[in-house]
């Protein structure tokens, strides 16, 4: 039962932490090119925030949006 648990240790160390080690590494040298998943996201998710506020907006103007407090069943 060991070597399984061991086999696991094993397999996540050497195999699956690879991106992580050589991000590691990356720092050492860049620190922007070691951050560049976090700008890649964080950049995603400002486009993804526009889109939804422009879409909020566009409902809102074509008087689509239910304002009324009593829209949701729980609420009445």
């Amino acid at each position: 039962m060991r070597a399984f648990f061991e086999g696991i240790q094993w397999f996540f160390e050497n195999i699956m932490f690879i991106p992580h080690n050589f991000l590691r590494k990356l720092e050492l040298s860049s620190w922007f090119g070691a951050n560049i998943i976090n700008w890649i996201l964080m950049i995603v998710c400002a486009v993804a925030m526009l889109y939804w506020i422009k879409q909020l907006k566009l409902h809102e103007q074509n008087n689509e949006e239910n304002q009324d407090t009593t829209a949701h069943s729980f609420l009445k």
